[in-house]
């Protein structure tokens, strides 16, 4: 005799009832188009960090650094002098214009040569830095990095960043101030013979009005503009070519977003540098 199989407990009817299934939502995630901006914001600024560490960082690359000074240098000062003659000149005809209708013209050689000084001199200068030397350390660097130069520094235990876009970076920085107050004088001198020789003004009263009304502030504040236009032309230009998009087509895209972003900037920071200064530094006189 064989032994009983067990016997199972019937299982329980399922036909006809539904499971109920829990579906969780997916997650709403903001679209990567509205994300993009500050994500390149923020590796703009990682940039900027990194560069202002590896400064102090040894060694420093000192030939680099002075081929890229004489660089920027070359191609920045002719047009920088070029352009600020008529800047000079069409402010100083404006204000001498604008101070003959209010019939304060003893001001004229005041006001434009505030005006030469504390914007169109930094403005000037980083314009030029950016569109000439910008570009073209923008070139550089992308074209390095689609010939993949970049990844074999980083391979080789070099880190790209310090052996060239500080050099790079500095040297902006420094032809900027330099060349600010090159632009300076020769604005100055531009609206000062504009001023004397066209609109008749009064040699004596063009240099009086600047002594009273102009103080030492002004060019300190024409000095740091220039400085700090300068970092932002180059870091913008350095970003823009570490990071080029689409091989030497993207190369070409990299160079005219720079600028175009540099341009941006510029105004933006120029405004507010330009309203902190006068709150804190009281204008002359009063």
């Amino acid at each position: 005799m064989t032994a009983p199989m067990p016997v199972r407990p019937p299982e329980p009817p399922t036909a006809g009832v539904a499971h109920a299934t829990v579906q969780k939502a997916p997650e709403q995630r903001p679209p990567t188009r509205l994300l993009a901006p500050l994500r390149e914001t923020g590796k703009l600024f990682s940039l900027a960090g990194t560069v202002s560490r590896e400064v102090f960082r040894r060694p420093f690359q000192m030939r680099e650094f002075i081929e890229q000074f004489w660089f920027v240098a070359s191609v920045t000062i002719l047009p920088a002098a070029l352009v600020s003659i008529p800047f000079g000149a069409v402010i100083a005809l404006q204000v001498g214009s604008l101070t003959q209708q209010l019939g304060a013209q003893s001001f004229t050689g005041g006001a434009s040569v505030l005006a030469v000084i504390q914007q169109a001199s930094p403005i000037i200068v980083a314009l030029l830095i950016s569109g000439a030397a910008g570009s073209a350390i923008c070139a550089d660097l992308g074209s390095r990095k689609i010939r993949e130069e970049l990844d074999a520094m980083e391979v080789m235990g070099v880190s790209p960043v310090q052996r060239l876009v500080v050099p790079r970076v500095l040297a902006t920085m420094l032809v900027a101030v330099l060349l600010n107050g090159l632009v300076s004088v020769v604005g100055t001198l531009g609206g000062y013979f504009f001023n004397v020789i066209l609109q008749h003004g009064t040699p004596g009263a063009y240099l009086a009005s600047f002594s009273a009304l102009a103080q030492l502030p002004d060019l300190y504040i024409s000095e740091v503009k220039a400085l700090i236009f300068g970092f932002i032309a180059g870091i913008v230009a350095a970003y823009r070519g570490l990071n080029p998009r689409g091989g030497p087509k993207g190369v070409g895209d990299a160079v005219n977003q720079s600028v175009v972003i540099t341009f941006m900037l510029l105004f933006f920071v120029n405004m507010i540098l330009t309203a902190i200064y006068l709150q804190i530094v009281p204008a002359k006189g009063s």
